[in-house]
């Protein structure tokens, strides 16, 4: 049976799941809000890099696209940390020389999809269509041409809601009684900055390594930078709302050049347009969303960011749409006509995963934006990189498994806290045990003081790792 679909949101992951549908040979027609990038030359809203690694690629593979994408990817094996004085220092995200993350436009990368999405003959893209009324039961979905004001109306068998954070479809979901639905907005905005590419230098166009993602982490604040194929780099700032270094206490071009000279001053140099970016460019606004259920009526179903978006400090936002893709198709495929069992097969296996994705994007920008700097936290990635060359199969770092690898978020998660909890009891025992040789070779012991010592070990021991489960 010809089975049809709508799909609302022509953005990242409701193009690449037309592709799927369609080549599955579903009947699709994707309604955008916006209208046709392609008639810009650019896509819509943020421009912020995306950072496309492992599970991105293997959703773009499958759609016949990741050579399109890596065409124009620029490859990041490692981070590349400024301090204050402008001194750097290369990290390598794996022990494996050969992993790496991609940086890619988003812009360039919704445009790929969307003409992707466009050019397959079972496929209708529609735009100016806000979607205002969903009725479930007769799968009816409901539009007002924003360009003409007239209404319509689409019947399907399934309609999938990709329309983004601010979902409209999800707006409707939320008035029905069950539907759990939350927002954390972080007390960090951002700022799109650029730095432009030279014509002289080692890494000319590059004014810096092209090969690494760039973070100035400050504490409170921090800014990063990805490179881009013109050899420019797209900088974020990613500072509080309010308080002290904030965007509200550092505003105009006047007061942020005084304060990049300050905390930024290797990168200011080689920002020529700081001034017109600082006072034209928004701050934008992070937030995490959580709801449940994905669902409704057995045939209308949220994903990608209109399900669960996060903030984008581990680079996973796109990666995690795309594995909602992946997902819903081969639940589809699996069941056959029967729709609703394969979007409950689908919302049991993702809402987990990102629910565990969106806890480790909010760890990751503390991580990013403190520790990337400190003596511990290399100490930390030297051990784990140890432990993972000695035990390449039982310890993967954490950074591995949700970039490198297809391991779900969840496991992942979970397994990255025994990891911890496991190095953590390891080097207590061990700091233990030197400081109980040290009290030996200095003859200041005796049998009970050092019972003593011994016993306190290993209450610690296994307090700690109480502590960590």
């Amino acid at each position: 049976m010809n089975k049809s679909v709508v799909i609302v949101g022509a953005g990242l992951a409701g193009c690449l799941l037309a592709v799927y549908l369609s080549r599955a040979g579903w009947t699709v027609d994707v309604r955008e809000r916006r209208g046709d990038p392609r008639a810009r030359g650019h896509a819509a809203g943020r421009s912020i890099n995306l950072a496309i690694s492992a599970r991105g690629l293997k959703a773009l593979r499958r759609a016949g696209l990741e050579e399109t994408i890596l065409r124009n990817a620029i490859r990041m094996p490692g981070r590349m940390i400024h301090s204050r004085a402008g001194a750097q220092e290369f990290h390598q995200y794996s022990r494996d020389p050969n992993h790496a993350i991609q940086s890619v436009s988003r812009s360039a990368l919704n445009l790929a999809l969307l003409e992707a999405a466009a050019a397959e003959k079972n496929v209708r893209i529609t735009f100016h269509q806000r979607c205002v009324e969903v009725a479930a039961a007769s799968g009816t979905v409901i539009f007002i041409d924003d360009s003409t004001q007239h209404t319509s109306s689409a019947v399907a068998d399934l309609i999938v809601g990709a329309d983004g954070a601010y979902s409209a479809l999800r707006g409707i979901m939320q008035k029905n009684e069950g539907f759990d639905y939350s927002q954390e907005w972080l007390g960090h905005g951002y700022k799109e900055m650029q730095i432009q590419p030279v014509t002289s230098g080692e890494h000319a166009p590059f004014a810096m390594n092209p090969n690494a993602l760039h973070i100035w982490p400050r504490g409170a604040s921090m800014m990063i930078a990805l490179p881009n194929p013109d050899g420019s780099f797209t900088c974020t700032l990613f500072w509080p709302h309010s308080g002290s270094g904030s965007f509200a206490e550092i505003s105009g071009a006047a007061n942020g050049r005084a304060h990049f000279q300050r905390d930024y001053g290797d990168a200011l140099p080689l920002m020529p347009t700081f001034d017109a970016d600082f006072d034209a460019n928004p701050v934008g606004s992070m937030l995490t969303v959580r709801c449940n259920p994905w669902s409704q009526g057995g045939r209308v179903v949220l994903l990608g960011d209109a399900a669960h978006a996060i903030v984008p400090f581990f680079g996973q936002g796109a990666n995690a749409s795309f594995e909602d893709c992946e997902s819903l198709t081969d639940a589809l495929a699996a069941h056959g006509d029967n729709i609703a069992a394969a979007i409950s097969t689908y919302e049991l296996d993702r809402k987990r995963n990102a629910d565990a994705i969106a806890e480790m994007a909010l760890t990751n920008f503390v991580e990013m934006r403190d520790k990337t700097a400190s003596r511990m936290f290399k100490w930390k990635k030297k051990l784990d990189h140890f432990m993972h060359a000695m035990f390449p199969k039982s310890f993967i770092p954490r950074y591995d498994m949700v970039s490198f690898s297809n391991i779900p978020y969840a496991d992942a998660l979970q397994k990255s806290r025994k990891q911890d909890a496991m190095l953590s009891r390891f080097g207590i025992f061990f700091l233990c045990c030197i400081f109980v040789g040290l009290w030996a070779a200095l003859d200041m012991s005796s049998f009970n003081v050092t019972m003593s010592i011994f016993m306190g070990i290993v209450i610690l021991f296994f307090w700690v790792g109480k502590r960590r489960k």
